[in-house]
């Protein structure tokens, strides 16, 4: 009771308090006593403008789509039909971004769709920011798709093309053909401030054309364990699954995000969700459409924060900048005269805050660059002029053009294996190169490869390494089939890919 009584009183208070200010704060004039000092009138106070938004909403909408991919059943190692703990962290792993989950599976030979189970569906957004009818998405909203359908908010239906995928940045481009296509125009997000207002554009649960409203209510969010790459534009404005690849916008209707997840105890809305800045979708997008592939700058160096204690350490002032931990042997970083142990303080001018904001500046860089850098090296300030290579760790083997001869695995894109990706993958070693992308009118999407599948053999010869697989890919040409052995998510089973 005393409790109680005691929140009450608070609450009271607190309402008396807020009566005062607000009748302060609408007064013009205080009587004043007799032989009192006269007041000035207080300011007036500048009142906050209401946006509407409904204009904006209708030059948006009927460029944002919806997207849905197909996925055909793939056979499975009777390791993976069963009940299993990586089954369950598979449809987490799906629900914890938005699109449909995994689901139910019957099996067995009596199952309506055979022992392979059903085909999968799920469902998306996308975003049209090119009248040449190009969509920027997210990658999980596409990935292992055998067949894309893309519906604009006016009903008409196109069969989309993924013409590349970034899994770093969660990010990719579909193709469609049509005439007189909408689009949105690129924003700035740079420009973006905390609290300023946005608008969200997707089709929640299935349901088109859903706008809703909110602000920024943070920049530059990272660490969340999303994607490889994370600089995110943090929102309230209500996202739910199947707003995923859709569009946030600026009071001006322009594009400055790409919405990719939320952060949810419940799979809905709870007011924080997570959207890919132009400044990195748009490079990404360029590059892609430029390349065939995302062109990042590298400088082969491994790097850490900077804490209290280490800052101490190093004799820096603050705790700020990267520590290198490790430096490869031949790399840009090699060759610039970076050492183990330098803590890099500055890039191009630029103080860095921490490692993030060095990847961040370092990826974005031409490759070829000459940048400049500052470090602390023993205590003292070094300055070091490192050129910019290219991020190496993945190929595409893109489709074959006409007069080219294909092979079976025509339409993949790899990379090495790295040990975190094993483990998110639920392997022991890192041993073979992993799946980023199929195209889905290749062999090797019909015969059920997807993003995600290690491939260890091809053809009974062991993929220990990326160069193992370019060298065995070469000597694919005039085989009519090749012989796969692939780990996924845990189980091993052999696959059969014709040309």
């Amino acid at each position: 009771m005393r409790e109680f009584t005691s929140r009450q009183s608070g609450f009271l208070a607190g309402l008396v308090l807020l009566g005062i200010v607000a009748l302060v704060g609408t007064q013009t004039t205080i009587p004043q006593a007799v032989g009192s000092v006269a007041t000035t009138e207080p300011a007036p106070i500048e009142r906050l403008t209401i946006i509407d938004f409904t204009e904006v909403a209708k030059t948006v909408t009927p460029a944002v789509v919806n997207i849905t991919r197909r996925v055909e059943a793939v056979p499975m190692s009777n390791e993976f039909r069963g009940p299993s703990r990586d089954r369950r962290d598979w449809q987490e792993w799906m629900e914890k971004f938005f699109g449909s989950p995994m689901p139910p599976m019957p099996r067995g030979p009596e199952a309506p769709f055979g022992p392979e189970g059903p085909p999968m569906e799920g469902a998306g957004s996308g975003v049209i920011v090119s009248p040449e009818g190009y969509i920027v998405t997210n990658n999980h909203v596409v990935e292992g798709a055998t067949t894309v359908t893309v519906t604009l908010p006016d009903e008409r239906e196109f069969t989309g093309t993924v013409m590349g995928t970034d899994p770093k940045t969660d990010l990719a481009i579909v193709k469609i053909e049509g005439e007189d296509l909408p689009s949105l125009p690129w924003g700035d997000s740079a420009k973006l401030q905390v609290g300023e207002p946005v608008l969200a554009v997707g089709n929640p649960f299935g349901l088109t054309s859903t706008v809703t409203q909110g602000i920024v209510s943070a920049l530059g969010r990272g660490r969340m364990g999303i994607t490889e790459y994370e600089d995110f534009i943090q929102t309230d404005a209500a996202i739910n699954p199947g707003n995923s690849g859709g569009a946030l916008v600026n009071r001006k209707g322009e594009l400055i995000g790409i919405n990719t997840a939320i952060f949810s105890r419940t799979g809905g809305y709870q007011g924080i969700g997570f959207a890919v800045p132009t400044s990195m979708a748009k490079p990404v997008f360029d590059s892609l459409m430029k390349h065939g592939k995302v062109v990042r700058g590298y400088l082969g160096i491994g790097i850490q924060d900077v804490t209290t204690d280490l800052a101490d350490a190093f004799e820096l002032e603050a705790p700020n900048g990267a520590i290198v931990g490790d430096v490869k042997a031949g790399s840009p970083a090699d060759q610039g005269g970076l050492k183990r142990g330098d803590v890099i303080v500055g890039y191009n001018g630029t103080p860095v805050e921490d490692p993030r904001a060095l990847q961040r500046m370092v990826t974005r860089t031409p490759v070829g660059t000459q940048a400049a850098m500052t470090v602390i090296r023993d205590g003292r300030q070094v300055e070091l002029a490192v050129t910019v290579g290219e991020q190496p760790g993945e190929i595409r083997i893109a489709r074959a053009d006409r007069e080219q001869s294909e092979h079976a695995l025509t339409g993949l894109a790899v990379r090495d294996l790295d040990l975190k990706t094993a483990r998110d993958l639920g392997l022991e070693d890192a041993t073979g190169v992993v799946v980023t992308g199929v195209d889905p009118t290749s062999e090797a999407a019909r015969a059920g490869l997807m993003a995600g599948d290690v491939i260890r053999e091809i053809n009974r010869k062991p993929v220990q390494s990326l160069r193992d697989f370019e060298q065995l890919v070469s000597g694919l040409n005039g085989e009519k089939r090749a012989l796969l052995l692939i780990n996924r998510r845990g189980a091993s089973l052999f696959m059969t890919v014709k040309t």
